[in-house]
């Protein structure tokens, strides 16, 4: 079952659900909009065409991102892809999982993010993945209304919360090793 903004109230209210920084303007219909985090993680220019990226090699997953912090704008490249961070700190209960989708209206200027999943017992900032497809850069500021989350209830409580290496992250959390 997913969530309506009367349930989404519900939840927030009796703090099942916990969103920080929460405004009520963020609650839609059936999920809440993510703001954008001041923080970008942009690959590395260093490391050129012909370096392979071991993705389960911790020294390459050091140098493969140039992080950012505190940024008033956030570009993105023509042709590439990027670490974003949600203003939102969220704390999921055990019997509440989530969608996160990039909002249609970033889409519609060239980006794109692939769909991210948030685990029931999950806690902390959501780290986005997103491509810009143009052949522009593109800048988007912190605060705005980036990502839409739908929750949705799981048939029963899990058994096993959330406890990877990604939880309680702040900002822009880069790749683990695989």
């Amino acid at each position: 079952m997913i969530l309506s903004d009367f349930d989404l109230r519900n939840y927030i209210g009796s703090h099942r659900l916990v969103v920080k920084p929460f405004e009520e303007e963020l609650v839609r219909e059936n999920g809440l909009d993510l703001r954008l985090g001041n923080e970008i993680g942009i690959h590395n220019p260093e490391l050129k065409e012909d370096f392979v990226l071991d993705p389960s090699n911790e020294e390459h997953l050091k140098r493969e991102y140039i992080v950012t912090k505190d940024n008033d704008r956030l570009v993105i490249p023509s042709k590439s892809q990027v670490l974003l961070t949600t203003q939102e700190f969220l704390e999921m209960p055990d019997n509440l999982m989530g969608f996160v989708e990039l909002r249609s209206s970033w889409a519609r200027h060239g980006l794109s993010m692939p769909p991210t999943i948030i685990d029931a017992g999950f806690k902390g900032d959501v780290t986005l993945e997103v491509i810009n497809h143009s052949n522009h850069a593109i800048a988007l500021k912190p605060s705005v209304r980036f990502a839409h989350i739908i929750f949705a209830i799981t048939m029963n409580r899990v058994s096993k919360q959330y406890s990877g290496s990604y939880l309680g992250q702040r900002g822009v959390r880069t790749p683990k090793p695989l």
